[in-house]
């Protein structure tokens, strides 16, 4: 393809907006942490700031706020939510299934209060909350094999405060 097919090419292009993997100036982070199962949590956590400061995050504008258990993330992020001091909020939990149907319930009602509240408030939740079928699943996506939910949860946050950002701009 020619240079000016090229450029014709990228003429007949939609109007891309899109968020990037860079902190903006000035943005603020709220990340709601459960101490129950806090052997896989802690490493959420340390995930989720490495990446926020790996990606120009300052730590003076990341606030931690420790809830009881993954069932109290919900109520937590909606008072976050409506301060408005926050561009974007990461719930990190860890929900295992054990014998009984609690399981299904926490997990079930967590996500959906976390999307509910981030609809309702317009701000960015991102959903680190770990619903594994055992403590080795939990272990692996906290830092081993799988990654670091934390850390893909951040991610996310960082790329929707960008794009808030550009849809500002863009004048959406």
């Amino acid at each position: 393809m020619s240079r000016s097919q090229e450029g014709q090419s990228m003429m007949n292009q939609p109007r891309t907006i899109e968020g990037e993997l860079v902190v903006p100036e000035g943005a603020r982070f709220a990340l709601i942490v459960s101490r129950f199962n806090h052997f896989v949590v802690d490493r959420l956590v340390e995930g989720a700031l490495d990446a926020i400061t790996r990606h120009g995050g300052k730590i003076e504008n990341i606030q931690i706020v420790r809830v009881p258990g993954a069932w109290e993330v919900p109520v937590v992020a909606q008072r976050v939510a409506e301060s408005k001091n926050f561009d974007a909020i990461v719930a990190l939990g860890a929900v295992i299934r054990g014998a009984t149907p609690h399981f299904e319930y926490v997990a079930s009602e967590v996500t959906k209060g976390i999307a509910n509240i981030s609809i309702a408030t317009g701000v960015p939740i991102m959903l680190g909350v770990l619903t594994t079928d055992s403590i080795e699943q939990a272990i692996e996506r906290a830092g081993t094999k799988s990654g670091n939910y934390g850390w893909d949860a951040a991610l996310g946050a960082i790329e929707m405060v960008s794009l808030a950002r550009a849809l500002t701009k863009a004048g959406l």
